[in-house]
């Protein structure tokens, strides 16, 4: 047996143990692979929670829909509120703890309501050499990481989730809306507007993985050098369509996934699948 299978029937086995599960699924790869196999070991007794907030962008919540169709699990909706909170919407570096704390709360209501024993994340072992402040929070609500749990690294949860047949299974890394702004300047409802619709246009233009980084009158696109060809060629129209969500200025980069933590003196990670 291949060390991936064993990792798999490790996972499925741990799973099962778990008897009734809820699945925190943003609609990336981690958690849609813990909720395929979970709704393959547990069937019914599986519910997958996916939250909604104006950090969320649309475009995500549509496909996280989409993929629990696809898996036939039971899925829901959750609205959360972290925005209304002052120490999250203050965008401390810890921010990420104030939000899965609300998440988290709120899945333990539904857990109590439906008799359901357990809450998953989709937690990998590389998660655990990043900067993830909600980490302590899943650990104060008492959540489990199967993934971790099972030895599972971001290749390896690509890998099997490419075997099995999901269609997300390269799908790039999607952090919320509020990891564009730089920590120490507030979160705002406009401020996730602006950088969602950014994006929104970028994507439209055939752009796979992006970040527009929110700087006040500044934004920065922070993409791959491969796809800065796409920019110089629409950068009149996009221009004017950033002047519109209130960037003045445009800034382009080389895309690092997490490059606001480098003054934490964290590093960036690889944006490589």
């Amino acid at each position: 047996m291949s060390s991936l299978a064993a990792k798999h029937e490790k996972l499925k086995h741990a799973l099962a143990r778990l008897e009734s599960l809820i699945v925190a699924f943003s609609g990336g790869v981690d958690s849609a692979l813990v909720l395929r196999v979970a709704h393959d070991v547990l069937g019914a007794n599986v519910l997958a929670v996916t939250a909604d907030s104006p950090a969320v962008p649309r475009r995500e919540m549509a496909a996280a829909r989409r993929i629990a169709r696809s898996i036939g699990a039971r899925h829901r909706v959750l609205s959360t509120t972290e925005l209304e909170d002052r120490n999250y919407a203050a965008n401390p570096v810890n921010r990420c703890y104030f939000c899965k704390s609300e998440l988290y709360s709120r899945l333990a209501e539904v857990a109590k309501r439906e008799n359901i024993r357990y809450i998953a994340n989709g937690t990998n072992v590389d998660d655990l050499g990043d900067y993830r402040p909600g980490l302590q929070a899943a650990a104060e609500y008492q959540v489990v990481s199967p993934l971790k749990d099972a030895g599972f690294s971001k290749a390896d949860v690509r890998e099997l989730a490419k075997r099995l047949g999901l269609e997300i299974w390269d799908k790039p890394a999607s952090p919320c809306l509020a990891s564009r702004i730089p920590y120490g300047q507030p979160v705002t409802r406009e401020k996730l507007a602006a950088v969602e619709r950014a994006e929104a246009y970028l994507h439209d233009l055939g752009i796979r993985e992006l970040r527009v980084r929110h700087f006040g009158s500044k934004a920065r696109i922070e993409t791959h050098a491969r796809d800065f060809s796409v920019i110089a060629q629409n950068y009149d129209a996009l221009a004017t369509r950033f002047q519109t969500l209130g960037f003045e200025a445009i800034e382009l980069a080389e895309f690092r996934s997490g490059a606001l933590n480098v003054g934490l003196g964290q590093p960036c990670q690889s944006s490589k699948p």
